[in-house]
C-alpha cells in the first residue's frame, strides 16, 4: 500500500525531474506497457488517456467513464515502483478537492490537464481555468500538475495567426496557477516552441517530431517530452500487421 510519505517522496522526485536533464516519457496505457518503461530505465510512466480510453473501449475527450478510467490508472501505478502521472484530460467535471483526493487514492503524483472544453466544444475561459488549476494546487500542494494548452488542436477553434500569443498568455497565467509544467500539444514547428518557452518561462512539455527531434528539444530548453498514444498505436499496428499475415 503506497502511503503518504512515498506519495510526498515520489511527488518530489516528479517535480524535480522537470528541473534536470531532459524528461523523457514514453507513454503507457496498462500495467504490462507500464513495466516495460520502468525496466527499460525511464525514471517515470505517463499514461495517455487516448489510449487507455482505446483500450477501454471509448473514444479519447472524457468519452470513457471516469470510474473505469480512474480504475485503469490506479492498475497501472500498482505495477511500478516510479512516479506516475495520470492524463486525467478536463478533470472529469470532478471539483478540485475530489479530483485530488481520487488521484493520490490511487497512488499517482502527477497529472495532466487540458483546457478543451469537452461539453461545448473549444477551449474553456482561460482565466477560469487558471483559476480551477489554482483550486486543484491548493488541494493537493504535492501534486505535479502538467497544464496541457491546446490551442494548436484543430477543435480550439483559435484563429491560426493568434495562436502563438494566445497559447503563450495561457500559459503564463497556469503557471502563475500553480501548475509545474505547461504543455501547448500540437506543435510541431522548432520556431514557434522556441517562442512558447521563451513566452511561458517556466518547464514545457514538448513533443517530438520530423522537425523536434530530441537533441533540437534539448537545445530549445525543453522541460520533458512526452509521447501520447504513439506507442499504443505502433504496437497495435504491429499486431495488426502480424495477424494479417497469420
Amino acid at each position: 500500500m503506497t502511503t503518504t510519505s512515498d506519495l510526498g517522496r515520489l511527488a518530489t522526485t516528479l517535480r524535480d525531474l522537470h528541473h534536470g536533464e531532459m524528461l523523457l516519457l514514453p507513454n503507457a496505457w496498462d500495467a504490462a506497457s507500464a513495466r516495460v518503461v520502468e525496466e527499460a530505465g525511464f525514471p517515470a510512466v505517463a499514461t495517455a488517456s487516448a489510449a487507455i480510453s482505446a483500450v477501454l473501449g471509448y473514444p479519447d475527450g472524457e468519452g470513457a467513464p471516469v470510474d473505469e478510467m480512474f480504475a485503469a490508472n490506479a492498475r497501472l501505478a500498482r505495477a511500478v515502483s516510479v512516479p506516475v502521472t495520470m492524463d486525467a484530460e478536463a478533470g472529469y467535471g470532478l471539483a478540485p478537492t475530489e479530483l485530488v483526493e481520487r488521484l493520490l487514492a490511487i497512488g499517482v503524483v502527477g497529472c495532466n490537464l487540458e483546457d478543451s472544453d469537452h461539453a461545448a466544444g473549444g477551449l474553456k475561459d482561460a482565466e477560469k481555468q487558471a483559476g480551477w488549476l489554482a483550486d486543484v494546487r491548493a488541494a493537493g500542494d504535492s501534486l505535479v500538475i502538467n497544464a496541457r494548452v491546446d490551442v494548436f488542436l484543430p477543435t480550439s477553434l483559435v484563429a491560426e495567426g493568434d495562436r502563438v500569443a494566445e497559447a503563450a498568455r495561457r500559459g503564463r497565467l497556469y503557471r502563475e496557477a500553480g501548475a509545474d509544467c505547461v504543455y501547448p500539444i500540437g506543435v510541431g514547428s522548432r520556431d514557434v516552441l522556441a517562442q512558447l518557452v521563451d513566452g511561458i518561462g517556466g518547464p514545457v512539455n514538448g513533443n517530438s517530431g520530423p522537425e523536434l527531434t530530441l537533441p533540437v528539444l534539448r537545445e530549445l530548453g525543453v522541460a520533458r517530452v512526452s509521447y501520447g498514444p504513439r506507442f499504443y498505436r505502433a504496437g497495435l499496428a504491429a499486431f495488426a500487421e502480424a495477424i494479417t499475415a497469420l
